[in-house]
């Protein structure tokens, strides 16, 4: 495997493209909720320097996660004061230590792959459709808001899409045309693709600042003006950069309902952070694999610590970490370089930022949406049959019209009702009607034969005919019940010989202990 310093140059590129997706949406979540909008930024920094070098994952990418918006914001209300709320996520990040320690993260071990795809699929059609607005210039919708039911309007995101058509901004579509076409060249064209100085990314949103500044210095009427631009805090002195600092009030511990919070947001954040991380693995082109308990413990540690100066409580992004992947980033240099990016951008040139229009970033954005939602997915689990094409295609519905957390656990339990309905199906149930003297009646045991099967196979052998010939074949099996291997056993030395039933074994593992048979049952 190459080392860190081989990927130096592409980790940084990356870095670079994952600061300008990151840099809206941690405005946008902070914006959305209810929270001060620096704490976004707070948020964003630490995931990507501190939780960047705690964390065992080489291409996750931590920051405020639009999932937790609802959370946050109700946490707020209720609480009554941000400095209560801050005081919760510091306890959050407690708790999510506290289950590193004792190992909670092996829990990812039990997500279903076509689950995993299915979120990582609807992750990208969700991108589309919540970009296509800012895409043309209506901005009403919060960056970073990826509820299909938007709140405060009751509007959907359908309905969105279509006011945007009544809405739309000539000067977004134009700068959104460009970048759009920029990313596209450096994605075909040979030269471009090959050239490891300038991310793409960062031209579109070049070329989308100049194009506006042209508009603006030509009096156009395309002008896009700030409402459509990045709106961050800018500080006009040191006084006032230091105040946009909040610090926790612990006399807050004592209350019930701050624990209630905190230990909403450290269960959340752990499963959304284990299912984000479970993604990353499985699209990380040098195939890798992170400590989940590891994970939650740089979790818990950068939780804590953005709690401790006035951030919002962070999580593993599927979009910022897709967005690492997709620009070429290896290794964690990256994910710790995209928060250094957005430090030094925001100390150093936050007038500057302020210039970018969202419509360029909408663009690197639908590139991101398109590659985690191509045809491609959908016609490989198509291929792959049912079993793993409904849950799938269920998760992705059930994400896109709910959220992550809902449409996954919706995911898991079609996925669980497919893998029940496999393992209580043998590939051979015995049917006297379709059987004829002298044939050789198989049955071909499933891959994992559970006490689900018991019952199956227990029918199975009681209605086998006299005098018959039977194959019992373990060949594709590596797991085999203990009730089951003692049924088998039964048939062998008492079933079979009151029937006069001749017994051919095939594949059976020394392990199942069937092999000591009476004469009548040969073993393969």
């Amino acid at each position: 495997m190459r080392s860190y310093t081989s990927y130096f140059r592409s980790d940084i590129q990356s870095g670079l493209v994952v600061f300008l997706v990151a840099l809206p949406l941690c405005l946008g979540i902070a914006l959305a909720s209810g929270a001060p909008l620096f704490a976004g930024i707070i948020s964003g920094v630490i995931g990507g320097i501190v939780v960047g070098m705690l964390s065992n994952s080489q291409l996750s990418v931590t920051g405020p996660a639009a999932g937790l918006t609802a959370i946050v914001l109700a946490a707020i209300s209720s609480l009554g004061s941000y400095q209560y709320f801050l005081a919760a996520v510091v306890l959050a990040g407690l708790i999510q230590i506290l289950l590193g320690i004792a190992r909670a993260g092996t829990i990812s071990n039990y997500f279903p792959s076509n689950v995993i795809e299915g979120m990582l699929t609807a992750i990208g059609v969700i991108i589309i459709m919540k970009q296509l607005p800012h895409a043309v210039g209506y901005d009403v919708d919060n960056e970073g808001d990826f509820f299909f039911i938007e709140k405060g309007t009751g509007h959907n995101t359908f309905s969105a899409i279509i006011d945007a058509i009544n809405y739309s901004h000539p000067g977004a579509i134009v700068v959104t045309a460009v970048s759009l076409l920029i990313l596209i060249a450096f994605n075909k064209i040979a030269f471009l693709k090959n050239l490891k100085v300038i991310p793409g990314a960062l031209i579109a949103v070049l070329a989308g600042i100049s194009i506006n500044e042209i508009f603006r210095a030509t009096g156009s009427d395309m002008v896009i003006q700030q409402d459509h631009l990045v709106n961050l805090p800018v500080p006009d002195s040191m006084e006032a950069f230091r105040s946009q600092f909040t610090f926790p009030d612990f006399s807050a511990m004592m209350r019930p309902d701050v624990w209630i919070v905190a230990v909403t947001i450290a269960v959340v954040s752990s499963i959304e952070t284990l299912l984000c991380v479970e993604a990353s693995d499985k699209l990380d082109p040098l195939k890798r694999y992170t400590n989940t308990n590891t994970e939650l413990f740089a979790q818990g540690a950068g939780n804590m610590l953005s709690g401790l100066i006035g951030g919002l409580p962070m999580t593993s992004v599927i979009v910022r970490t897709s967005a690492n992947i997709n620009s070429g980033g290896r290794t964690k240099t990256a994910t710790v370089a995209h928060g250094v990016f957005l430090l030094i951008a925001v100390l150093s040139i936050p007038a500057l930022l302020n210039k970018i229009p969202l419509a360029s970033l909408a663009a690197v954005l639908l590139m991101i949406g398109f590659k985690l939602a191509s045809p491609k997915v959908f016609r490989h689990m198509w291929e792959n049959g049912r079993y793993q094409f409904v849950p799938f295609i269920v998760t992705v519905l059930a994400v896109v019209f709910t959220d992550l957390l809902k449409g996954v656990a919706i995911g898991l339990v079609v996925s669980v009702f497919y893998i029940l309905r496999a393992n209580l199906k043998l590939a051979y149930f015995f049917r006297k009607e379709e059987y004829h003297d002298g044939e050789t009646i198989t049955i071909k045991l499933a891959q994992e034969v559970s006490f689900l099967n018991k019952a199956a196979i227990k029918q199975t052998l009681s209605q086998l005919p006299e005098r018959c010939r039977v194959e019992i074949d373990a060949s594709d099996t590596f797991y085999i019940d203990y009730d089951v291997q003692q049924l088998i056993k039964d048939f062998l030395h008492t079933g079979s010989v009151e029937k006069n039933i001749r017994v051919h074994l095939t594949g059976f593992k020394d392990a199942y202990s069937v092999h000591s048979v009476p004469s009548h049952v040969s073993v393969q």
